[in-house]
């Protein structure tokens, strides 16, 4: 709609060429001063300042009809449901390809597919390998979920290990209150190898603070090697031997077993996906005040308003002068007065 603000122009244009035009034909018609006797409520100015006015109504009115947009609504959204934290094993052991199509990318697909059936929850991501960090903050907008679980890669971290104590002490505190009567869970997915702090001793204390921990292991025991991004080649390591990352089940089973969680192990079927599901349906819901960021604002109703009450000067501002007004002679009256 905002290209036919080039009408605008034109209209001056033409404005401009029919006042000269009539100004000429004035005084071809006769003398200027004459003239201006025979016609002294005629106003030069006042017709200027309504082209003006009219010239800007447009000008408003068509932004208006542009619908333009400025900032955003927030809504606050009651809910009933719960708080789910994940907690995702980015490291290199997880491209390993023991699983369709690798570790990584099937995680990627349960998670994604948990959000999918998600209506009321909330839902945040972090990411660890050697250490960890908070991908994205617990939420209700499914959409952002979806999309930074796109992103993640195991570039993301360039310390490897697998940091599970430090990934679920991070969603912990992700939590924000420690006292909550939203239920609140942690889904940790990650093949548990190379394990570097005392993630079962986290687990208790996030169950503890009424926060079931599930872990979702993800690989097979006896092991895959892990592949190089961008080549035929495998990791090996300092001897040249090739690294065989295996799930390590016990650990995995000894964390959720802290949490007073489930432990499932993740293959090619969707049994991980559904058996997460039963228990997070297990947990109790509550009202969750939920900030959501809605269409942006329409603001066309101000120029609307605008342009309408410049029409409204418009219409009241007469082309001839006020004969009425011009006679009243206050000043005058007054000096008459004194004398």
């Amino acid at each position: 709609m905002l290209w036919w603000l080039i009408t605008i122009p034109v209209f001056v244009v033409v404005y401009v060429v029919h006042t000269k035009r009539k100004r000429r034909q004035l005084v071809e018609f006769g003398d200027p001063e004459l003239l201006a006797h025979l016609m002294p409520d005629a106003s030069k100015s006042r017709p200027i300042w309504k082209f003006c006015l009219l010239m800007v109504a447009l000008v408003l009115l068509i932004v208006a009809a542009a619908r333009p947009q400025f900032g955003q609504k927030e809504k606050t959204i009651k809910r009933q449901g719960i708080e789910v934290m994940v907690a995702l094993d980015i490291s290199n052991s997880m491209l390993a390809e023991d699983v369709a199509p690798n570790r990584l990318d099937r995680a990627k697909q349960i998670l994604s597919k948990m959000i999918d059936n998600m209506v009321d929850d909330k839902v945040g991501l972090i990411v660890f390998a050697g250490e960890a960090f908070t991908q994205l903050p617990i939420t209700c907008d499914y959409v952002s979920a979806k999309m930074f679980l796109n992103t993640i890669t195991p570039n993301l971290i360039s310390t490897q290990g697998t940091a599970i104590g430090a990934a679920l002490q991070t969603a912990v505190t992700s939590f924000g209150a420690t006292e909550s009567e939203a239920g609140r869970a942690i889904i940790l997915i990650t093949d548990g190898e190379n394990h570097e702090d005392d993630a079962i001793a986290v687990a208790k204390q996030a169950q503890e603070l009424g926060i079931q921990v599930f872990v979702v292991g993800i690989g097979k025991p006896k092991g895959s090697p892990i592949p190089k991004p961008g080549s035929n080649d495998y990791f090996k390591d300092r001897s040249g031997q090739v690294v065989v990352s295996r799930l390590n089940e016990e650990m995995c089973q000894q964390i959720a077993q802290a949490g007073k969680g489930v432990y499932v192990r993740c293959d090619n079927t969707n049994t991980a996906l559904r058996t997460i599901q039963k228990e997070l349906d297990k947990i109790a819901t509550s009202e969750l005040d939920s900030t959501v960021y809605a269409d942006l604002n329409e603001q066309y109703q101000s120029f609307v308003l605008l342009a309408f009450l410049i029409l409204l000067v418009e219409f009241f501002i007469m082309s001839r002068k006020n004969h009425r007004l011009i006679r009243m002679d206050l000043f005058r009256e007054s000096e008459l007065k004194n004398k």
